[in-house]
């Protein structure tokens, strides 16, 4: 059973609130949320593990407005999905990469990707009905057919990609995870990288949205300066789509994982490991600001707009004390994961 609740407690002062939680439950891995504001359907893909046989590999499906379940795809896994809404087929970023039905929510086939490709990232561009998907170890991105699931080719991005969008109009932006971080124009009809923008000394980018209208992209890094002599600080780069050329860089609250933009309220949006979300202002083409620093829930990284309500969801699960951190410094193991604890979270203006 799903628990909805929603949230009565301090919030960072601004317009943004976490207007629902739903502790759905279900254990497993996870990595990104996909929300498809046609269908009014929200994605989870949830992995399992030879430790853990009893939990399976699936696609978690849930309703956009309620955060109700809609279904489950079993065996469908991987680290995102992306929806084409149009020819009503969907895919996830796994090796082999899923092809699913939207409206059954039957899986269609699978599809091979070459090499040693490891499908992390992955996105739909509505321009040429066309899903791309990122991998890490090739520096590259897969090229599939929406309509019929076909490989189309490989783009060489030129660094470790992560999140990508489009500006529907055949340019595909991808920001890059090096150190230092860089941003990868994509033209889509030729399927060949056209510019790659520096990011000065700002790196670990997860994090990349788009103001079509003014193109102008927000790049979020998890580190500037000179780590590890310096201590990470994490940054919002804003620059220009049409040449690189950088704006400003505003502070974000934590290290992120994911940024989307929304054109009717004119903000972009970071989401932090550290169970924060940053909302940027843009007053202007040449004027931004940080509007807020919300408090969203430990673990919440990763991030989905609906465009037809201005919602923001992200997810994360509880956990129980972490281990001490190990001799000599570094990162310590997280805590155990609180059975059943998983949660989506809702964000919006009241």
């Amino acid at each position: 059973m799903v628990a909805l609740a929603f949230t009565g407690g301090a919030q960072d002062a601004g317009p943004y609130k976490v207007i629902k939680r739903a502790r759905v439950g279900g254990e497993g891995g996870w990595d990104y949320i996909y929300a498809d504001p046609i269908g009014r359907r929200l994605y989870i893909p949830r992995r399992g593990s030879a430790a853990t046989p009893d939990v399976q590999t699936r696609l978690t499906i849930f309703n956009l407005d309620t955060l109700e379940p809609a279904g489950e795809i079993p065996g469908v896994g991987g680290n995102g999905t992306a929806v084409d809404p149009k020819s009503g087929h969907g895919f996830t970023s796994s090796r082999p990469v899923s092809m699913f039905d939207t409206r059954t929510m039957k899986l269609i086939k699978t599809i091979d990707v070459a090499g040693d490709a490891r499908p992390d990232g992955i996105y739909f561009d509505r321009f040429n009905q066309r899903i791309y998907v990122f991998s890490h170890p090739t520096k590259d991105a897969t090229v599939i057919d929406a309509k019929d699931g076909s490989v189309l080719g490989t783009i060489d991005l030129g660094g470790v990609p992560e999140q990508g969008v489009a500006d529907g109009k055949g340019m595909l932006y991808v920001v890059m995870q090096d150190m230092p971080g860089s941003v990868t124009a994509v033209d889509v009809k030729t399927m060949k990288a056209v510019a790659h923008y520096p990011l000065g000394d700002k790196g670990r980018c997860n994090g990349l949205a788009l103001d079509t209208k003014n193109r102008i992209l927000f790049a979020a890094c998890a580190n500037s300066g000179n780590p590890p002599a310096q201590p990470a600080k994490p940054m919002m780069v804003i620059l220009s789509a049409k040449d690189g050329a950088i704006i400003t860089s505003l502070p974000l609250a934590g290290g992120s994982d994911g940024a989307v933009f929304n054109p009717s309220t004119m903000e972009a949006f970071s989401t932090h490991g550290n169970g924060t979300l940053t909302v940027v202002k843009e007053k202007s083409p040449t004027t931004f600001e940080v509007e807020e620093n919300l408090d969203t829930m430990n673990g919440a990284r990763t991030i989905a707009f609906d465009s037809k309500k201005n919602h923001i969801f992200t997810m994360s699960q509880e956990r129980g004390p972490a281990p001490p951190p190990p001799p000599g410094g570094g990162r310590g193991a997280q805590g155990t994961p609180v059975p059943g604890s998983f949660t989506i979270l809702m964000i919006g203006k009241q």
